[in-house]
């Protein structure tokens, strides 16, 4: 996979940093102290999908950064560190928003409750939402190195992806704050690029994703 194409889809998850950056405070403060008209309640769409990424982004940072310890591909080093970079910023403004609602960073309510999937949904051996590795995988991508690592890594976070690929556009859907369901578009436009570098990069490998 070229540095170009890695490099393309590294620039559109930066597109969505700065998309939502530049407004993170102008969501939920009226300037009193009291919460500004609009403000979404615990039980939102919008406080849901902050929470709910927040879990589903911290994965795939922890993904990432152990894939750079396990290989030396320069490639795949670089893929995992703009995935790293660009969700653990996303989920600072995520959980952000949560402390400028005024809303508690977790919830009673099983995880894509306010999907309305919090009765399909159930965690298995860590993976708390779709997408998610298990503990049991992530154990695994700790002992492999190399060609090995690369290729799990890749079919791990391709699922990842996808997964909040589905979650990021139930908040385009139903998120009612109009700075999270344009960073939520950002999501869904950069992860669906990347998918595009991860899938050469596994056909490189002579590897496929995961069933």
């Amino acid at each position: 996979m070229s540095r170009r194409a890695i490099g393309w889809a590294a620039g559109a998850a930066a597109a969505a940093l700065v998309a939502a950056g530049a407004v993170t405070y102008a969501v939920a403060d009226s300037g009193d102290g009291r919460a500004a008209p609009g403000t979404p309640s615990a039980d939102s769409a919008d406080a849901g999908f902050a929470r709910d990424m927040a879990v589903h982004h911290q994965q795939a940072v922890e993904m990432s950064y152990i894939v750079r310890d396990r290989t030396k591909d320069e490639d795949v080093r670089r893929l995992a560190y703009d995935i790293a970079q660009t969700q653990a910023n996303q989920r600072g403004m995520l959980l952000g928003w949560l402390d400028l609602w005024g809303l508690p960073k977790v919830s009673a309510d099983p995880p894509m409750t306010w999907m309305g999937m919090g009765d399909i949904v159930s965690a298995k051996d860590g993976s708390l939402m779709p997408g998610m590795a298990t503990n049991t995988q992530l154990k695994k991508l700790q002992t492999l190195s190399g060609k090995q690592a690369e290729v799990f890594y890749l079919q791990l976070m391709t699922n990842h992806h996808k997964g909040g690929i589905h979650m990021a556009e139930g908040c385009v859907a139903k998120c009612t704050v109009g700075v999270e369901k344009r960073l939520a578009q950002g999501m869904v436009d950069a992860q669906q690029s990347e998918l595009q570098v991860m899938a050469g990069m596994l056909k490189e490998r002579g590897a496929k994703p995961l069933s």
